[in-house]
């Protein structure tokens, strides 16, 4: 496992982290999903424990993530000589979904990680998907930086939607707030690219989400595919997303032959390949998907990084906007 500094913080980061969403399980809030389908919690703490040996030493999480069972579960199996980040702002409350970044909600919510998380510290706390009229408010800001202060948080940082511009991270970066941003950005999203180079300047480390696109870049589905109602992917990933993005990816699966490595291996890669990059967290849930995570990877040329870049900018444009639609 190769590590990376975590922008200008003292972390150091391993490259592949653990997205901890999915060992949440299917969790509900109403009648939305929140969650990937049901999880074994007994397969979970196996994959945790898997990642460790690996030399995985960061692990995202989100005390919406299955209603906080993502949380207990690394609580309970954890050493605390590895780096937890989580989230704050979404909530469940009389049965919807709602966003809450009042400084009172956040300070209250921040000990509840730490008891579900059995820690005193929290190493990067993130504001999950605030908005720049959250932001611009105040309270949420005063929050963290009280945290902080009070020793509960050591670095704090905003989890970025994923619709562009995105001015809460120019907002942040003006003013000189906060330590790094979570973004999407893989093979077929790459809307954050502009973000991720002026982040990196400023000093901001950064956490890439998604990279494999809810799975679309494993190359695993097809149009008999389905998911659970409690599969967030079961409105997400509909049968006309999947044809088309098996249409547009044929010439980045040339690239994959070319490396002689899988497309699972092929799209972490490419996120890998910005040296911007701090840590990129695939969803993990099963001691095999860590090893798929973590074995494989290279660097891509730059001609080949533009390539995929150019192709982001016409053929997989339509086929984002229809991801974008579905939710």
């Amino acid at each position: 496992m190769q590590y990376r500094k975590f922008g200008n913080t003292d972390l150091l980061v391993s490259e592949i982290g653990f997205g901890a969403w999915a060992i949440g399980g299917g969790a509900m809030i109403g009648n939305t999903s929140i969650g990937w389908g049901d999880a074994d919690d007994v397969v979970s703490v196996r994959a945790i424990e898997s990642a460790l040996d690996t030399g995985i030493n960061f692990f995202d999480t989100a005390d919406i993530y299955g209603l906080g069972h993502s949380e207990e579960i690394l609580g309970k199996t954890l050493r605390h000589d590895v780096i937890i980040a989580t989230k704050v702002g979404n909530v469940a409350r009389n049965d919807q979904f709602t966003v809450d970044y009042t400084k009172e909600y956040i300070l209250r919510a921040c000990e509840q990680s730490l008891k579900r998380l059995k820690r005193e510290t929290i190493d990067y706390y993130q504001l999950h998907s605030a908005r720049v009229d959250h932001l611009e408010k105040g309270e949420c800001i005063e929050a963290m930086q009280e945290l902080q202060k009070e020793g509960k948080i050591r670095y704090w940082g905003l989890s970025l939607n994923t619709f562009d511009p995105f001015p809460e991270a120019e907002l942040l970066m003006k003013h000189h707030l906060g330590n790094g941003f979570q973004l999407v950005l893989n093979i077929l999203n790459q809307k954050a690219l502009p973000v991720l180079e002026k982040a990196n300047v400023n000093g901001y480390g950064i956490i890439a989400r998604m990279p494999l696109q809810f799975g679309l870049l494993t190359g695993k589905f097809d149009v008999g595919s389905s998911f659970p109602v409690n599969d967030h992917r079961h409105s997400r990933l509909t049968k006309e997303v999947i044809v088309n993005a098996i249409e547009a990816l044929k010439p980045v699966w040339e690239l994959g032959e070319k490396y002689g490595i899988t497309r699972t291996q092929l799209a972490l890669s490419y996120v890998l390949s910005y040296r911007g990059v701090s840590t990129i967290i695939p969803g993990i849930r099963t001691p095999g998907q860590v090893t798929q995570n973590t074995t494989g990877l290279t660097r891509l040329s730059d001609a080949d990084l533009k390539k995929i870049e150019g192709l982001g900018k016409t053929d997989f444009v339509s086929l984002m906007d229809l991801i974008q639609k579905q939710g």
